[in-house]
């Protein structure tokens, strides 16, 4: 297993040792002592699924309070994900690191609590997996919205297909303090 750091601490790309032969394959997807020794000492807790047509973009999603930190994967098709720092006093607040995910390439990319995920389908299909750090709350559910020039996250689709909660979400300076996590260090 592999550990790539991003720009952004804490969002890392992991890339599983793919065994494979005329059967198939196998790959590791986790392994709580070898994330731990990269310095990810995690405990899920909810295992999520979706499948989005091509174009479709969820994102970007956060709980606050009751944050999740979420490892993801695509199981079927391609991605692009994206991460972004929303919390208030990080040194890299607002910005943002993205990755292509896709059942062909196996990686798998962690996004940590107090920052906001998303991803656009790059093919005609995606199944997509999500290991939560936290279980869902829906009291705590928030969004910013996916195209906020401030912090210009290059999608590469131009006019994807939202959720209408998407669509309303607000952008990342018209959030109230008290609704984005506090930095705390790394």
């Amino acid at each position: 297993m592999k550990f790539v750091e991003t720009r952004l601490p804490g969002c890392v790309v992991i890339e599983p040792a793919v065994f494979g032969d005329a059967r198939g394959f196998f790959y590791e997807g986790y392994n709580a002592a070898k994330f731990k020794e990269a310095g990810l000492d995690l405990s899920f807790v909810q295992s999520n699924v979706s499948r989005s047509a091509r174009g479709v973009l969820r994102g970007l999603h956060y709980q606050w309070p009751n944050p999740q930190g979420k490892l993801v994967s695509v199981l079927e098709g391609e991605v692009y994900d994206v991460g972004v720092d929303i919390r208030r006093g990080s040194p890299t607040f607002g910005q943002w690191a993205g990755v292509v995910l896709s059942a062909e390439n196996k990686r798998h990319f962690y996004v940590p609590e107090g920052f906001a995920h998303g991803f656009v389908v790059l093919s005609d299909y995606a199944t997509f997996c999500y290991q939560c750090t936290a279980l869902y709350d829906g009291k705590a559910d928030a969004g910013v919205r996916w195209n906020d020039a401030d912090i210009g996250v290059d999608w590469p689709v131009s006019a994807p297909l939202l959720s209408d909660k998407d669509t309303k979400a607000p952008f990342l300076a018209d959030i109230a303090p008290e609704r984005l996590p506090e930095y705390r260090g790394r």
